[in-house]
Parts: C-alpha cells; sequence; structure tokens
C-alpha cells in the first residue's frame, strides 16, 4: 500500500509568490551580445502530430551511430561504413541536429571524431550547416574542410582560434553566408614565447591578436555576420575584399568612421548596427545606402552610456532616402525631441497602420507600412497609429511576444526583459497566444541554457503558462518540451531561483504519468537538490512533494532503480536533520510519506529503509512529536511495508518495537489510520506464527487480545487517507488458521474498501482473485464467526458491483 494522498500545490501558494515574484531581486543584471532579422532556433507551432521520418531516423541514427552509419576503428574513432553514401540534405540535418541533442540533451553522448564523419565530401555532403557554442572546435572545423559549404553559422564558439580562421579560407570559393557571431577568441592565436623550458613551463603560451587576416578570395559572399567580433581587429580592411555584400551585421563593434560601407550602397539590403554608439557621421552614410531594406539601430539602453539621439530630422532622413525600407529597428533609443502627432489627433478614430495617419510624424512619408518596427523601450510603442505590421516593443502582449521573436538568438539581454514582461501578463492578466508565447520562451531557453537572466524568467514565465488554466490548449509534444527545458535548468544552474521556478513548474505536470519518460533524470535532480546541505526550505519542500507524487503509483521497476540513486537514504537524511533541529514540518512529514510510498512492494527498498537505521528514526520521531498525527500515519504506512517482507519481520520482532505497535493500535489519531495501520504491522508479524515470537514482553496472547479490540473499536464506513494498488499482501493472510486476527484484520480491510470505494476496490478484489478466497474463510473452522460473516458481506458487494456493471448491449 502506498500514500498518495497529498496534493502538490496544498502547501505552495506561498512559494509561487515569493519565487516567481522575482523581477526586483534576481531579473534585471545584463551583459550583452546582438540581433538577427531571422534566426534558426525552431519555432514550430505545437500540435501533437509525429515527427517526420527524416527527423525520427535522424535523432535514432546520432543515438545510434555505431549501430547505423558508423563502426568503431581501434575502439575509439568512429568511421563512417565504406557503403554509405549521403547527400547534403541527410547530412546537414545530421550535423545541425547533433548540436541540438549536444545542447539540449544531457543524456546524448558527444562524440570527440563525429565531425570527421564528414571529412570526405565523395561519401558525404555539406551545404548549410548551423553550430553554436562548445559543441564546435578548431579541429572540427578542420574535419570538414574539404566540404563545399555554402552556409555556415557559427555562434558564440569561443574555442575556436585562429587556427580555424584557416580553415574558412578552405570554404572561401562557395561560401554565401558566414556568421562568425560571438566568436571571441577567432581572431587569436597562441604563441609560445620562446625562452628556456622553465619559462615555458610558467608561461607556455600567450594569445597574439590576428592582423592580416581578410575575405580574399570569399567572392561569392552575400551574407556576414560579425557581431561581437574582439577588438582590434580593423573592420574596414578585413571587409574589403568583398565586392558585393547584401547582408552586413556589425553588433556591438565600435567604429567611429563608417565611411567604407558605401562601397556596397548598390547591393546592401539589410545592414545591423546594435550597440554601436552612433554619430552624425554614421546616419550619413547610411542614408547613402539606398538599397537598404532592413537597418537595425537599435541598442541596449542598459549596457552603458550612448551620446547619440534619436531625432525627427534622423527619423525623415531614413523615410526620405531609404525608399526600399521594409523592416526599422530603433529600439532602446532616447528621442531628443518629440516626433509625435498632438495627442488629440493620435487617439482619433480606429487603430491604423496607414502611414497618413500615423502618431509618428516622419513615418507619414512612407510609401507603404513597413513590416517590422523595432520600439522595444522606448515611448514610441505606446502610441495608437504605428505604421507597421509587425511592432516589438511593451505595449501588450502582440509587442512583447514579437521582441522576444527577434532578439532571442543574439540579444539575451534584451529577450530576458522582453520575457520579464510575457511573465507579468501571464500573472496578472491572460495569456491570448499561449501556444507561440510557449514555443518562443522553450526556444530562448534552449539558446541560452547556460545565461542565468533568461533562465530566471524564463522558467518563472513557464510556471504560469503551463498552470491549469492553460492545460487544455497545450498537447503531450509541447508539455514535454517544457519538461525537457525545465530539466536542462535544473542542471545547468544551482541557483536557487532557478531550482526553485523550475520545481514549481513541475508541479503543473500530472506526476508521475506526465514525467515518466524523464523518470530517471528528473529523480536524480532531485535527490540533488535535496542533499541535506543545501539550506533553503522552501525549494527542499517542493522538491520533496515532487520525489513523493513520483514514486507513487509507478511500478516497482521504478522504485526500485530510484532506490538505488539513494532516494531512502536521502529522506533519512532529511528526517535526522529535521529531528536534530526539533522542528516538524511539511518536509518531514512528506520524507515519510515519500519512504512510505517508495518501500510499498519494493523489498530492497524496504531492507535499505532498515540497514540505514530507519527504525531508530522512527522512535526518536514518535518521541519527539507525539502529537503529530500525519507523521504517525505515514510512519506506521511505511512499517506496514515492511512487515509485508518476510525475511524482514525477524528485525521487527524486540520489545521495543512490540510494545510501540501495541501501544499505538489504540491511537485516534488521524481517524483509524495510525491504528490500522500499527494492526496491520502486527498482523504480518502474527502470520509468522507463534514460534516466531521470540520475545517474553508483551506476550503474544495479550497482543492479540489488543489487536481484536482495536478492530472492533474501528467504524466500517471511514473514508481512508491510504491507496492499494494491489490486495496481494491482504489477500495472503487470508486462507490461513495460523492467525485468526490476522484473517479478521485483513477482511475488515476488504469490507471497509470495497464498501466505501466500490468503483475502485470491487474490481481490483475480482482481479486478484479475491472472491475464492474470501469463500474458503467461509468454510474454514478456525475463522470466527464475525469474520466469516464479514466475509460474505465482501463478496456480496461484489457479486452486486458486478451485476450492476455488467455489459448487456448487443
Amino acid at each position: 500500500m502506498n500514500s498518495c494522498s497529498h496534493s502538490l500545490k496544498e502547501h505552495n501558494e506561498d512559494d509561487h509568490e515569493k519565487s516567481i515574484a522575482l523581477r526586483e531581486q534576481n531579473i534585471i543584471k545584463l551583459e550583452f551580445p546582438a540581433p538577427p532579422a531571422h534566426h534558426h532556433c525552431s519555432l514550430k507551432m505545437a500540435s501533437d502530430s509525429p515527427e517526420s521520418l527524416m527527423t525520427l531516423c535522424t535523432d535514432y541514427c546520432l543515438r545510434n551511430l555505431e549501430g547505423t552509419l558508423c563502426y568503431l576503428l581501434d575502439n575509439e574513432t568512429l568511421r563512417l561504413h565504406p557503403d554509405v553514401f549521403l547527400p547534403s540534405e541527410i547530412c546537414d540535418k545530421l550535423v545541425n541536429e547533433y548540436v541540438e541533442l549536444v545542447n539540449a540533451d544531457s543524456i546524448f553522448e558527444p562524440h570527440e571524431s563525429f565531425f570527421t564523419l564528414f571529412s570526405d565530401p565523395r561519401s558525404t555532403r555539406l551545404a548549410r550547416i548551423h553550430l553554436r557554442e562548445d559543441v564546435v572546435q578548431d579541429q572540427d572545423l578542420e574535419a570538414i574542410r574539404k566540404q563545399d559549404l555554402v552556409e555556415l553559422s557559427l555562434i558564440n564558439c569561443e574555442k575556436l582560434t585562429a587556427k580555424s580562421l584557416q580553415t574558412l579560407l578552405s570554404f572561401s570559393h562557395t561560401l554565401v553566408s558566414l556568421s562568425l557571431f560571438g566568436c571571441s577568441n577567432l581572431f587569436y592565436e597562441e604563441e609560445n614565447p620562446g625562452g628556456c623550458e622553465d619559462d615555458c613551463l610558467v608561461n607556455p603560451t600567450r594569445q597574439v591578436l590576428v592582423k592580416d587576416f581578410t575575405f580574399e578570395g570569399f567572392s561569392r559572399l552575400r551574407f556576414l555576420n560579425l557581431g561581437r567580433m574582439t577588438e582590434g581587429v580593423n573592420v574596414e580592411t578585413l571587409l574589403r575584399p568583398l565586392a558585393s555584400l547584401t547582408a552586413l551585421d556589425l553588433s556591438g563593434i565600435q567604429l567611429n568612421d563608417v565611411a567604407f560601407l558605401t562601397q556596397w550602397k548598390d547591393s546592401l539590403v539589410s545592414l545591423v548596427l546594435y550597440n554601436m554608439d552612433l554619430s552624425e557621421e554614421h546616419i550619413q552614410v547610411i542614408s547613402q545606402l539606398r538599397k537598404l531594406r532592413h537597418l537595425d539601430i537599435s541598442r541596449d539602453r542598459l549596457s552603458s552610456y550612448y551620446k547619440f539621439k534619436l531625432t525627427r530630422r534622423v527619423l525623415s532622413l531614413f523615410v526620405d532616402n531609404l525608399v526600399n525600407l521594409s523592416s526599422l529597428d530603433i529600439s532602446g533609443h532616447t528621442m531628443l525631441e518629440n516626433c509625435t502627432i498632438s495627442s488629440i489627433e493620435e487617439k482619433v478614430g480606429q487603430t491604423s497602420i496607414e502611414p497618413s495617419k500615423s502618431s509618428i510624424a516622419p513615418f507619414r512619408d512612407l510609401k507603404r507600412p513597413l513590416q517590422f518596427l523595432g520600439l522595444f523601450e522606448t515611448s514610441l510603442c505606446r502610441l495608437t497609429h504605428i505604421p507597421a505590421y509587425k511592432v516589438s516593443g511593451d505595449k501588450n502582449e502582440e509587442q512583447v511576444l514579437n521582441a522576444i521573436e527577434a532578439y532571442t538568438e543574439h540579444r539575451p539581454e534584451i529577450t530576458s526583459r522582453a520575457i520579464n514582461l510575457l511573465f507579468d501578463i501571464a500573472r496578472i492578466e491572460r495569456c491570448n497566444q499561449l501556444l507561440r508565447a510557449l514555443q518562443l520562451v522553450i526556444t530562448a531557453l534552449k539558446c541560452h541554457k547556460y545565461d542565468k537572466n533568461i533562465q530566471v524568467t524564463g522558467s518563472a514565465a513557464l510556471f504560469y503558462l503551463t498552470n491549469s488554466e492553460y492545460r487544455m490548449e497545450q498537447s503531450v509534444k509541447l508539455r514535454r518540451q517544457v519538461i525537457q527545458v525545465v530539466l536542462n535548468g535544473m542542471e545547468s544552474y544551482q541557483e536557487v531561483t532557478v531550482q526553485r521556478n523550475c520545481c514549481l513548474t513541475l508541479c503543473n505536470f500530472s506526476i508521475p504519468e506526465e514525467l515518466e519518460f524523464q523518470y530517471r533524470r528528473v529523480n536524480e535532480l532531485l535527490l540533488n537538490i535535496l542533499n541535506p546541505t543545501r539550506q533553503d526550505e522552501s525549494i527542499q519542500r517542493i522538491a520533496v512533494h515532487l520525489c513523493n507524487a513520483l514514486v507513487c503509483q509507478v511500478d516497482n521497476d521504478h522504485k526500485e532503480a530510484v532506490g538505488k540513486m539513494g532516494f531512502v537514504m536521502t529522506m533519512l537524511k532529511l528526517i535526522q536533520k529535521k529531528l536534530v533541529d526539533k522542528t516538524c514540518d511539511q518536509v518531514m512529514e512528506f520524507s515519510w510519506s515519500a519512504l512510505w510510498n517508495i518501500t510499498d512492494e519494493t523489498p530492497d527498498n524496504c531492507e535499505m529503509f532498515l540497514n540505514y537505521s530507519g527504525m531508530k528514526l522512527f522512535l526518536e520521531c514518535l518521541k519527539e512529536f507525539p502529537e503529530k498525527q500525519e507523521l504517525h500515519r505515514n510512519m506506521l504506512g511505511l512499517l506496514g511495508n515492511v512487515a509485508e517482507v518476510k525475511e524482514l519481520r525477524p528485525q521487527l520482532m524486540t520489545s521495543q518495537f512490540i510494545s510501540v505497535f501495541s501501544n499505538l493500535l489504540e491511537s485516534k489519531a488521524d481517524g483509524i489510520e495510525v491504528s490500522y495501520n500499527a494492526c496491520g504491522v502486527l498482523s504480518h508479524i502474527m502470520f509468522d506464527g507463534p514460534e516466531a515470537w521470540g520475545i517474553c514482553e508483551p506476550r503474544r496472547e495479550e497482543v492479540v487480545d489488543r489487536m481484536w479490540a482495536a478492530i472492533q473499536s474501528w467504524d466500517i464506513n471511514s473514508r481512508r487517507n491510504i491507496n492499494y494498488r494491489s490486495f496481494e499482501p491482504i489477500l495472503r493472510l487470508l486462507p490461513q488458521g495460523i492467525s485468526p486476527v490476522s484473517q479478521h484484520w485483513a477482511t475488515w480491510a476488504l469490507y471497509n474498501l470495497v464498501s466505501v470505494y466500490p468503483d475502485k476496490y470491487c474490481p481490483l478484489l475480482i482481479k486478484e482473485g479475491g472472491m475464492p478466497l474470501l469463500k474458503e474463510v467461509i468454510k474454514m473452522a478456525s475463522a470466527r464467526q464475525e469474520t466469516k460473516e464479514m466475509a460474505r458481506k465482501v463478496i456480496e458487494h461484489c457479486s452486486n458491483f458486478k451485476e450492476e456493471n455488467m455489459d448487456t448491449s448487443r
């Protein structure tokens, strides 16, 4: 039997407000990067339709490389089977999914030699690959240098050094699109300082900036992202050989002179200068780039002080000169002067995106509405008539979601603040675009697994976006994605706020059902949180709730596996600490409840409980907290599980333990539960017969009398705080004459359960063969008359139930 009567949320309301209302303390601490007009983090809308066959096969092959595409050479190096030939569509998918798995799935094991599988273009073809963070190193790029890459995206690949610059030259004749965003060490090489060996041991290498690399020979390159490039590199020299750039991103690079940009005035359609400190000279150069369709001069208003202020004249200059402009981002800018129309005129009529009605005066001269206008963290986003189909800002949910979508990949500092606004919307109002909001937050958490601000705000937002109010709108697949990113956050961040938010979010799911696909992983993370050296009480309380729910209503294999992870010892350590503190709180009570659940029909876990001094803690808790009814019920429920294991019962056969169990027969704590469980423990002990009674005091007959008296005092209609998955431990007490009182307890238990909960327990009793056993009891000479009468009533209840629920349809 086990205890599954506790709601995970019944004790958590304070935690919800405390830990999730975290803006004041935890959220707004920022650094900086940059943006995309488009990004590669996936944004599919949620549905329960199955993944494509291509996706399923790719995932399977990556998780089973040796059994599918490859073999191991010398037990360590992966080699492609000689008869495997893969086109670029498959090779690109393999590489890009590999990167995704390494970043998002902690169970997935990366292979050092993975990229060598694509070293020979005769058997594998790569065309468009997107690599990020620490997944890729110099030797990985070197391994694929013979490939004719068309598109190469390297984002925040901080392990790449100047060695990879030379590898890039291998792709010069084919590359059309190249992103080197956030590759902060790419222009550094290691140089040995020379001198004696002793010096080398002290200072083996030093970082030297490479200044002579250029994009000479990259004749087909059209799209280039150099965001957050190393200071000291001469950007003008680097870019001069590129004849016809179409898109250029110089985010986070400070350039006083950008006149060189005019060499692409006839080809440049996209220019991103995020967080560049602008001047009048910059504006004059930009206004000459007449082919521009996308211009981003936005900034992070918190990152540093900018002298430049936007004016009406600057906006008018853009509108008049950049006639092809369809996307403009001026987020974070301060307006030096008022460029809005009068408030009276602004409020007239319905909201319109027509330029002629624009609330922003310079935009009235636009020929058509913009496709995108970035106004995040500007006062302009709150105006009524904005001439754009899509606006990023902080006025409403639509603007906030647009901001998260636009800035996620390259600007986590902006994204975290936008998600914080979404958190407020989900918490205070109602989120109207739930699926989009969830997917955007999931994407942000995946892209920025190691960014604390994103993890704090994202996990807080997920709590509100997954609560019961929105449950019906979410597919199984989407909810699994949420669980994955939540567990990623718990793994990557030991910080209390993230851990607490993640645990609270998990409380929104049906446990254990929805977490079963990650069962081992989630248990390991929770046990780590419950390490008694951690002092945060609120997170321990939530984690114990989750642990308790996870071991309730799962099969015995799961319970045994969790037991081997250290579950039993962890709970006992928590109990020990609470005893030292003389505190009986929810952590104490739920630790015992979790032990009750995990020992249900699992002898190994019961044995662990005894081996780790569980009985000593039981006695100490009884003594220290004599009035704590729920605690007593949980402890006795657990000992009932221990007593069901024949091999362990001799360890319970001591005068001290038997006296305690006997005295608890008279307990009125928690209705009949404590008395019932104490009688259950003794019933199993009595079942071993008089010869197993190896103590002088108390005498067996005396305890038997007290058991009869206890059973007769119980109300047969008592409602129960207990949950039986199987009647097998009770049924084995029926067909025997060794202990009539044990037989009577078992019959009473069945009568109570089928009377009060017939829908649940009548089918279970019938299914497990209880009816023939009860009939046998009626025939037994050793059975008491009252036991036989009760057995007849159980049979009658179940027979009536069976008839009432018989299917009469033809």
